[in-house]
């Protein structure tokens, strides 16, 4: 009876008991011989026909002692090495499609771009202009260090970097985070590429191979939590899909989000196999290793990563708190954060932005709060909930304490800055300063537009993404709650239990979505983190039978067994969706390659043409961010301001830059002008004469507002001053406009005006 039970056993427990039950005989065989003189004597004492009854028992019972011992060699190692074969031919097939996948999505994004923009048929020149929103300043700096006579020399003519901002000498890699830039040169340097490349080909080949880590990151993240590669297949489909919300590389190539968040997806990747309690100790330290190096990379490329490594943070702490997943391992990501910061503290040259990070902070006090509450997760429901209150408070007390003391000890000019702009954002405060108004209108800083969520749903990404983040969730908060009842922890869950909330992993990806969707309905430039990751979420929940199983398990479903149609649907309803998708977006998508648009921008290349030729190597340009992005790009002349948004100095400058296109006095735009050493202004024509129906976000708007020249009447917003706009003005070449300007070019998009260094003021 005891091999039965076993047997018995084996059948709803698994694969993990069998090598307890192959042991099993033996011990009982062992037992049976201690205990034979005492069934003799009983034996004795009963008449023949029990006699009989029990010697029948005795022989039964010996022969089944015998047939499992020769199944139970025989069978696991067949079973065993079946299985192991399955599995290796699984992963074949699976890396295999993960990486054709990224080299597919490369191969698609460059042949789209160079279809796009012409790029093989254009002279350097033009090509160069290509790089749109001003993003081709860092391929300057590549450039830069191709020219220089060495890689050293040139690390150290960016460094200190006197050519590009006028006036001002800066560390052009610490501002800009050019690491990039700095290695790709490196790597074509090193290589010999000089001889079979062109050096912008490297360059956006460089970036395009990249957005293939990117896609190939979310296959294998989706495949690991789902257990099926079909996951990855669907998320690369919608991925690409979706693209125009998913990536920015399609206009703006060589932008630091395009470096970055290919990295970060391969460090959620590597988390998620960490945290993953199904993983062996060696694949548990090749994802801890993968996620230090990814980590360190992603804070070296891009300046806002602190601020999405602080909401991964939150993420975690969340996990932590509620003893979700092993202290050991949070003990190690812990260690990977701070280790990382440190790195990339010395890296970027003392930059001063990561010491105040929110992620110090946060780091600083979560350790403290585990230091002072060992005992937080131990006692019964309410006293944990209790002790839970407490170390939150702890927790975000320290973090406002750490922040304020390191804003005292180390200035960082962003910071009071930061906290003006949040409260704008959310209708705490009003102002009329041009930089916060100017950022609060830049698209990305805005609410998105009921359109992402129709293009997200007409692709049916939406829909599903909302019936897996429901189930995922709910099984979550009962997770939360056996937890904080006293359950233990699971270390292995199985099909049958229905529990897709017990996996530390799904958790945190539930964290993560609810955070970065969260951000995304406040500002539409996170989508680009957003949707990458929804993609990859709602793949791993439609092919995850383990969901498919706690939805039965909920339902408690008995006509049908549930393991079996949740196997079915995860294969049935990815298929289906995979195969609408085809019929629908395929055509589409190969039709972006048929199609040859015509980009061409002749005003620009007469603008920079005559620069080159025409202007002084010396001479410093005034004009919009993004044109003097373009002018430095092409030209290599020293600009006034550049398009960097993240540093409140050079907004003051863009600021200066602009008055231009307000109701400013000839006297008043000289001086500004003068105060930045500039020789020429470059006053485009769209801007001055930009109409648009969101008039307060004009920037002739905002400088009116700024200047105080703003009147409003029933809603509606009107300008006055007694001077006129200036870049209307100018253009009448009459005095006091001619004492201090002259034009020396011009075009429909473009005039350029030489300021004039022989006019002197009398007080």
């Amino acid at each position: 009876m005891t091999e039965l039970r076993c047997r018995k056993t084996e059948a709803l427990e698994g694969d993990d008991h069998e090598d307890e039950c192959q042991n099993e005989p033996e011990l009982q065989s062992g037992r049976a011989g201690n205990d034979e003189p005492r069934r003799t004597e009983d034996e004795a004492s009963v008449s023949g026909g029990g006699a009989d009854e029990g010697g029948q028992q005795e022989d039964e019972r010996q022969r089944e002692k015998h047939r499992p011992n020769s199944a139970s060699v025989k069978r696991p190692k067949s079973f065993s090495t079946s299985r192991f074969f399955q599995r290796l031919v699984r992963i074949f097939f699976g890396c295999l499609a993960a990486v054709a996948c990224g080299m597919l999505y490369a191969v698609y994004l460059s042949t789209y771009h160079d279809r796009k923009f012409w790029f093989s048929t254009r002279q350097e020149l033009e090509r160069e202009i290509t790089f749109q929103a001003g993003s081709g300043l860092y391929y300057y700096y590549y450039k830069h260090m191709l020219a220089a006579p060495s890689f050293e020399r040139g690390l150290y003519e960016l460094t200190m970097d006197n050519k590009t901002v006028s006036g001002q000498t800066i560390n052009a890699v610490e501002r800009l985070f050019l690491y990039p830039e700095l290695i790709t040169s490196f790597i074509y340097r090193v290589t010999g590429s000089q001889d079979f490349v062109e050096p912008i080909y490297f360059y956006i080949g460089t970036v395009f191979g990249l957005q293939a880590v990117y896609v190939t990151a979310l296959f294998v993240c989706s495949w690991v939590m789902s257990g099926t590669w079909v996951a990855g297949m669907l998320t690369v489909a919608w991925f690409v899909i979706n693209r125009p919300d998913a990536t920015k590389v399609d206009h703006a190539i060589p932008l630091r989000d395009n470096w970055a968040l290919p990295y970060f997806a391969c460090q959620v990747a590597a988390l998620t196999g960490f945290l993953s309690n199904n993983v062996s100790s060696a694949t548990e330290m090749f994802c801890y290793l993968a996620m230090s190096a990814t980590t360190l990379t992603f804070l070296l490329v891009w300046e806002h990563s602190h601020y999405v490594l602080f909401i991964q943070g939150l993420c975690l702490f969340l996990l932590d708190s509620f003893d979700l997943v092993p202290s050991r391992k949070m003990a190690d990501i812990y260690k990977v954060y701070l280790s990382s910061l440190f790195l990339a503290y010395l890296f970027q040259f003392q930059n001063p932005s990561l010491l105040s990070s929110p992620m110090l902070s946060l780091l600083i006090g979560s350790v403290l709060a585990r230091y002072f509450q060992q005992k937080m997760k131990i006692g019964p429901l309410v006293a944990r909930v209790m002790k839970l209150f407490l170390h939150f408070h702890l927790v975000f007390t320290t973090v406002i304490t750490f922040s304020y003391l390191v804003k005292k000890l180390v200035p960082v000019s962003e910071g009071d800055f930061i906290l003006k702009f949040l409260e704008v954002k959310f209708g705490l405060n009003t102002t009329t300063d041009f930089v916060t108004n100017f950022l609060l209108c830049q698209e990305s800083f805005q609410s998105p537009r009921q359109d992402f969520f129709l293009r997200l749903t007409q692709a049916s990404v939406l829909p599903f993404y909302f019936l897996v983040l429901t189930v995922c969730v709910l099984s979550t908060l009962q997770t939360i709650y056996r937890r904080l009842s006293g359950q233990p922890m699971k270390t292995k869950v199985r099909l049958e239990d229905g529990q897709i909330g017990e996996q530390p992993e799904v958790i945190y990806h539930v964290f993560h979505t609810l955070f970065f969707g969260g951000l995304t309905l406040l500002f539409d430039g996170m989508k680009f983190l957003w949707t990458p990751h929804i993609c990859m979420f709602t793949a791993f929940g439609v092919c995850s039978p383990e969901l498919w199983m706690t939805v039965f398990k909920w339902l408690k479903l008995k006509s049908i067994h549930p393991v079996v149609l949740s196997l079915i649907l995860s294969t049935a309803v990815p298929t289906i969706i995979g195969f609408s998708l085809w019929r629908e977006y395929g055509p589409r998508v190969l039709a972006e390659l048929s199609d040859l648009p015509e980009y061409y921008d002749p005003d620009t290349v007469e603008l920079i043409s005559w620069i080159k030729s025409q202007a002084p190597v010396a001479a410093v340009f005034a004009g919009s961010p993004q044109m003097l992005g373009t002018v430095k790009l092409c030209s290599g002349s020293a600009v006034t301001s550049l398009p960097l948004y993240s540093d409140i100095n050079l907004l003051r400058r863009t600021e200066d830059n602009y008055q231009v296109y307000a109701m400013r006095s000839a006297e008043d735009v000289y001086k500004i002008l003068m105060s930045q050493k500039t020789n020429y202004v470059i006053i485009e024509g769209s801007i001055c004469n930009e109409l648009s129906l969101n008039k307060g976000c004009r920037i002739k708007d905002l400088l009116d507002i700024s200047n105080g020249h703003a009147v409003y009447d029933k809603g509606e917003i009107y300008s006055f001053s007694k001077h006129g706009r200036f870049c209307h003005e100018i253009k009448m070449n009459y005095s006091p406009y001619t004492n201090y300007f002259t034009r020396v070019f011009w075009n429909r998009s473009y005039h350029v005006y030489k300021v004039n260094s022989v006019i002197s003021f009398q007080y």
